[in-house]
């Protein structure tokens, strides 16, 4: 990494569009609301939680992301948890973010769900006041807990009109398909929420198509393994339908034996409109702008690719034309302003 390169990334105007909430909890922030709600958790201290960080796949980081999220009682405590997101995003330039919240997850273990939503909504709000961050909000379902369950958190959402702007689809993949969730995602879509899925991460690349055909899906989280199906990729290409790849936690979850080896440079090669993201960046070793730079230094990613990813990152928002036509100049302006065409 140079200094140039992290320069250029931070000052970067860029959205995020793959940013679970609840995997931005670092450790600091989970000790303080453990003693908040006087809960006590599994480690002495905040190096033997980060030291805890280590996983051998999807499955080993969930079982710590899910106990993690055990600290989260409380409105404050959620605003706390998204605000502390906005202000990391702020320093990076990040523009715009569309962030995942589970709510089946606080619900399952008795947190109302107005007490999620409402902290993470006023903490949105805020930073847009604050920071001029714009943001639209998706709920996710649980991919391994029942599709009544995820019904039932649709009618929850209903009660919050479109400040809920889409849902996905999110949490252990294998085993289960998305045609599963085909009912609840039909309501959702004539409810008029946009739709999202994670598919193609440790899934085959069918769950992608499964996600595109019968969940309706506009945009595929993750999709690494499209590069297995030709015709899939072809598809994706011509449709452009938009990516939302997350290098570093590829990495960490042995998606991809190394980032080297990561296929974000053959998915742009193949003309897929790919957009760079953290996922759950205090689990998996970076926020945006180290996956850019960590993205840019493995796999030879030039200056022009990087302006080209955050371009992407507007063009596959859910923001509407006007907004994304005024960010993109945005991004060309700062391109312009360091030589590059």
């Amino acid at each position: 990494m140079t200094t140039d390169l992290r320069s250029f990334v931070l000052g970067l105007p860029k959205a995020e569009l793959h940013l679970h909430l609840e995997g931005t909890l670092e450790p600091e922030l989970m000790f303080d609301l453990a003693e908040r709600n006087r809960l006590t958790l599994p480690y002495a201290n905040v190096e033997a939680a980060r030291s805890a960080y280590e996983f051998s796949d999807l499955q080993s980081f969930l079982d710590l992301y899910y106990a993690g999220c055990s600290v989260l009682v409380s409105e404050q405590d959620f605003y706390d948890l998204t605000w502390a997101y906005l202000v990391r995003a702020a320093e990076e330039n990040i523009r715009h973010v569309e962030p995942f919240f589970d709510p089946q997850t606080h619900t399952e273990r008795g947190v109302h769900f107005g007490t999620v939503v409402t902290g993470i909504m006023r903490a949105l709000e805020d930073g847009g006041e604050r920071f001029g961050i714009t943001s639209r909000l998706i709920m996710s379902f649980l991919r391994d807990l029942s599709p009544a369950s995820a019904a039932q958190t649709l009618e929850h959402a209903r009660r919050y009109g479109r400040r809920i702007v889409g849902v996905g689809l999110d949490s252990a993949e294998l085993g289960h398909p998305p045609e599963d969730f085909a009912e609840v995602f039909h309501a959702a879509r004539d409810a008029g929420y946009r739709v999202v899925a994670h598919a193609g991460e440790e899934g085959p690349p069918e769950y992608i198509t499964g996600a595109l055909d019968v969940l309706g899906a506009e945009r595929i989280d993750h999709g690494v393994r499209c590069l297995e199906d030709p015709m899939l990729t072809a598809r994706l290409a011509m449709d452009r339908v938009p990516l939302t790849v997350c290098p570093l936690s590829n990495v960490r979850l042995k998606v991809v034996p190394s980032m080297a080896e990561h296929p974000l440079r053959r998915m742009m090669d193949a003309g897929l409109l790919v957009t760079v993201n953290s996922d759950d960046p205090a689990y998996f070793g970076g926020y945006l702008a180290d996956n850019y730079i960590a993205a840019a230094e493995a796999v030879g990613l030039s200056l022009k690719d990087l302006v080209d990813l955050a371009e992407a990152s507007f063009t596959a928002s859910f923001l509407d034309e006007a907004a994304r036509l005024s960010l993109t100049r945005e991004v060309r302006r700062y391109a312009d302003a360091h030589g590059i065409r």
